[in-house]
C-alpha cells in the first residue's frame, strides 16, 4: 500500500512539474535599460497625466522583479557583445566576444538548447540582425565587429525566425575585402526574405525559414526611434507578433523567442531622454503582444524581461529636489533628426542662418520658448553655439557611439535634460543594477537578485532544456 501511495505521489508530482514547464518562451532584453531607465518612463508618463507617481509599464506590472549584475569577465563595466554572451550561455566572456568564453571557446547558447530540444527558434531586434546582442544567441566570433562572419553564423544556427532593421555588412568582411552577398547565401541555406510587414505576410504561408528585414532602401542598421516613426515604418511589436505567427505554424512542438528593445542603449548613449524614455514604451508595446499570447496559455508561457547593462548613468534629478519630465514631451523627434534638421539648413542657406531662425526651428522641434520658457543661462548656451557655428563656421560635431550630432543640436538637448532635471555621468555603459521581470511557467525561478549569467540558465531549467 505505503509503495502505492509513493508511485502515486511521484506521477503527481511528476505531473505538477510537466504542467509548470515553459513550452513558450519570450526573452525580453531592453539594451542600455537600467533600472532608472524603467523608473524614469514610468514617472514621465505620469506626469503627462498631470501627477506625480508612477504610470506603470505592462511589464513591471508581472509579479516577479529582481534585479542582476552585468560586469563582464574583464571588467566592472559590460559591452553588449559580453553581456550579451552572458545573458545567452551563462558564461562571462571579454568585452568585445560574441558566443565564446574568454578563451575563445565555443560557447552553448540557450537559443541553441531550445532548437537541440525540438522547439521553433527566433532571434528578433529593432537594432540589426548582426549586431551584438542578437548575434550573441545564433554566432560564435571573437569579435562583435565581425559583421559579415557573423551573418554568416546566422543559417548555421538552422533557427527558424530573425527579424530587425537588416545586416551592416553583407558583402564586406571584417578585414575589409569583397565577398558574396550574404543573402544568396540565406536563401540557398531554405531561408525566405522578407523586406518590410507587407512581404512577410505575402511569403510566410510557403516559407520553411525567414529572415525579416526592413523594406528596401530603408536604413539597415535600425527601425526607426518610436519618437521618429512613419506610418509604414517596421515596429517591434509587429516584429513580435511576425515571429509568434511564424513560430505557432504547422507543428507546433513550442518556441523560444528573444526581442532586443536594442536602441533604448542609442538614445542613452546620445544622452536624450525623451527619445530613450519613448524607447522603453515602444519595447512595452512588444512585451503586450507577448502577454496576449501569455493570456492564451498562462500554465505553458515564461516571459522574461531584462537588459544587458544601464548606459549613460541616467540620473532622475539634479540639484532640487524636483522633476519636470512633462516637459520631455514637447520633444517633436530624436536629436538624431534634429541634428539632420539643422544641417540641412545650413546647407539650404549656404551656412548663412540667422539666431531668429534657430531660434524657431528649436522652438518647434524643441518647445523653447514658445513652451518652455529658458532660462538666461541656457539661451546663453544656445547663443553662443550659435555664435561658435553658424558665425564663426566653427563646426564640432559631437560624436557617441551610434551618431555624429550637430553642435547646436547636442546643445539644445543638454538644455532639455536641465530643463527636464535629468542627468548623464557618461555617454557610455555603467555598471549599474538591471532589473529582471518575469511572468509565466517556472518565474519565480526569478526571484531574488542574481548574476546576468543566471537568466539562461534558469530560462532553461523552466524550459526543459539540456
Amino acid at each position: 500500500m505505503k509503495r502505492l501511495i509513493y508511485v502515486l505521489l511521484f506521477v503527481l508530482l511528476t505531473g505538477a512539474a510537466y504542467a509548470q514547464q515553459a513550452k513558450y518562451v519570450f526573452y525580453f532584453i531592453g539594451d542600455g535599460m537600467g533600472v532608472n531607465q524603467v523608473n524614469g518612463t514610468e514617472m514621465y508618463l505620469a506626469e503627462q497625466e498631470g501627477r506625480i507617481g508612477v504610470k506603470p509599464l505592462l511589464f513591471t506590472t508581472f509579479p516577479v522583479a529582481s534585479m542582476a549584475t552585468t560586469f563582464s569577465a574583464t571588467n566592472s563595466v559590460t559591452d553588449s557583445s559580453a553581456a550579451g554572451t552572458a545573458l545567452s550561455t551563462g558564461a562571462k566572456t571579454y568585452n568585445g566576444a560574441i558566443g565564446m568564453d574568454d578563451n575563445k571557446n565555443v560557447l552553448q547558447t540557450v537559443a541553441e538548447k531550445a532548437k537541440k530540444a525540438g522547439k521553433k527558434v527566433g532571434v528578433t531586434t529593432s537594432v540589426s540582425v548582426d549586431h551584438a546582442t542578437p548575434a550573441a544567441f545564433y554566432a560564435h566570433q571573437p569579435d562583435r565587429n565581425m559583421y559579415y562572419e557573423i551573418a554568416l553564423d546566422l543559417p548555421k544556427a538552422d533557427f527558424d525566425f530573425y527579424a530587425g532593421g537588416g545586416f551592416l555588412k553583407p558583402t564586406t568582411t571584417a578585414d575589409k575585402k569583397e565577398a558574396p552577398s550574404i543573402f544568396p547565401i540565406f536563401e540557398e541555406a531554405g531561408y525566405t526574405i522578407a523586406r518590410g510587414l507587407d512581404d512577410y505576410k505575402t511569403k510566410a504561408g510557403s516559407a520553411n525559414k525567414m529572415v525579416l528585414i526592413q523594406k528596401e532602401g530603408a536604413e539597415p542598421s535600425c527601425l526607426p526611434y518610436a519618437i521618429d516613426r512613419q506610418k509604414g515604418d517596421l515596429t517591434l511589436a509587429e516584429i513580435t507578433e511576425s515571429a509568434i505567427s511564424f513560430l505557432t505554424k504547422g507543428k507546433n512542438k513550442g518556441f523560444f523567442l528573444m526581442v532586443e528593445g536594442g536602441k533604448i542603449d542609442w538614445a542613452c548613449h546620445g544622452n536624450d531622454p525623451a527619445t530613450a524614455f519613448e524607447e522603453v514604451v515602444d519595447m512595452d508595446n512588444a512585451v503586450k503582444v507577448a502577454y496576449e499570447f501569455y493570456k492564451k496559455h498562462p500554465n505553458e508561457t515564461l516571459i522574461v524581461v531584462t537588459a544587458d547593462h544601464e548606459t549613460g548613468g541616467l540620473g532622475l534629478g539634479t540639484a532640487k529636489y524636483e522633476l519636470f519630465l512633462k516637459s520631455l514631451t514637447n520633444q517633436k523627434q530624436s536629436q538624431d533628426l534634429l541634428s539632420k534638421a539643422i544641417t540641412d539648413m545650413r546647407k539650404a542657406k549656404n551656412n548663412k542662418v540667422s539666431w531668429e531662425e534657430v531660434k524657431a526651428l528649436l522652438a518647434d522641434k524643441m518647445g523653447f520658448w514658445s513652451v518652455l520658457p529658458l532660462s538666461w543661462e541656457q539661451e546663453k548656451m544656445l547663443r553662443d553655439e550659435y555664435e561658435e557655428s553658424f558665425v564663426k563656421n566653427h563646426t564640432v560635431f559631437e560624436e557617441s557611439l551610434y551618431a555624429k550630432t550637430e553642435p547646436m543640436a547636442a546643445t539644445a538637448k543638454k538644455v532639455m535634460s536641465q530643463i527636464a532635471m535629468v542627468g548623464w555621468t557618461s555617454g557610455n555603459h555603467t555598471a549599474g543594477y538591471v532589473p529582471v521581470f518575469a511572468v509565466g511557467a517556472g518565474s519565480k525561478l526569478f526571484m531574488g537578485k542574481m548574476d546576468n549569467t543566471e537568466i539562461p540558465k534558469r530560462i532553461a531549467k523552466a524550459a526543459g532544456y539540456k
